[in-house]
């Protein structure tokens, strides 16, 4: 039986197959954090990455948003070769390590105007050759989701999904949903995603379905993402509840809140954003988080233990 990834150590996780980075956040039984971070902005700290800094305050996982594979850029890194921005990553925070990419079908249009740096280069988007590129940079997992006002929709992650389950197998993790209705205002509230989409997403391909955290999104209640997370478990699937609504800059009571009604969801993985100010989530409400879903000890653990475990 392997490790549960709530006890890895950094050379554990570095070892990790997706199947195996799977069944160790299903024995953790949701207590894995995961926080996304925009290299590409100055990083809080200055001359420490902001993926670095989340790490530090106890994100188990980290997301990089923002990030193209043909123009990588994470401020705050050493000097670093482009193709190895990912592996420095992973050395320096001992966590497994993803990116988000936006698959944009035809037909999106975004309906809701957003600002500039949200903007779709073609290095993000939901592309198989974009994907191929950030396996072989070495990310852990893929997130299939879309920024404000992208104008991704759910038959778009669909679609991709498929595509990327064939070209890699069990190679690495894929998640996909959506954490608000990435300008698609069609799909939004509860629209966002239904139980018809979480059937979708599994079947085509999906490890983790990701879905809104209650009381990011209006309309989306404790009792709804219950029902969603439970579809995805029926299914044989893990879930990811997120905070992407900027919400992760809230106060710390706030956060509070919103962790223990996405534990009563039954949810395997937590999502802080990467908006507290525009780079990450604020280091107090990933320290929070962290402890609300799973106590000082474990909290501490993670981020007491050396990346040179």
């Amino acid at each position: 039986m392997g490790k549960r990834y709530l006890d890895c150590t950094a050379s554990e996780i570095q070892r990790m197959t997706g199947r195996e980075l799977i069944d160790a956040i299903a024995g953790s039984e949701g207590r894995i954090l995961v926080c996304e971070t925009i290299g590409a902005v100055r990083p809080m700290l200055g001359d420490v990455t902001n993926a670095e800094f989340a790490a530090a305050m106890g994100a188990d996982m980290l997301i990089l948003n923002l990030f193209d594979v043909n123009d990588p850029v994470v401020m705050g890194l050493p000097e670093t070769e482009p193709d190895e921005i990912i592996h420095t990553i992973k050395e320096l925070t001992g966590r497994a390590v993803g990116i988000n990419l936006e698959p944009v079908g035809e037909v999106a249009e975004s309906t809701v105007g957003t600002n500039e740096e949200w903007h779709l280069t073609t290095g993000r988007m939901g592309t198989l050759e974009n994907a191929e590129k950030a396996v072989r940079m070495g990310v852990d997992f893929i997130v299939l989701t879309g920024n404000p006002g992208v104008g991704v929709t759910n038959s778009a992650i669909t679609h991709t999904l498929q595509l990327y389950r064939e070209r890699f197998g069990e190679k690495i993790m894929l998640a996909a949903g959506k954490m608000h209705a990435a300008g698609i205002l069609s799909e939004s509230g509860e629209n966002i995603i239904t139980e018809d989409d979480v059937k979708a997403f599994c079947e085509a391909g999906a490890d983790v379905i990701l879905m809104p955290a209650p009381g990011t999104v209006p309309g989306i209640t404790t009792e709804y993402v219950r029902s969603l997370v439970s579809c995805a478990h029926r299914m044989g699937k893990l879930t990811l509840t997120a905070v992407g609504t900027s919400q992760e800059g809230a106060d710390t009571a706030t956060i509070r809140e919103i962790a223990l009604m996405c534990k009563m969801t039954g949810t395997d993985l937590h999502h802080l954003g990467d908006s507290g100010y525009v780079g990450m989530a604020l280091p107090e409400n990933i320290l929070t988080y962290g402890k609300a879903i799973r106590g000082v000890r474990h909290t501490y653990h993670r981020m007491a233990s050396s990346v040179r475990r």
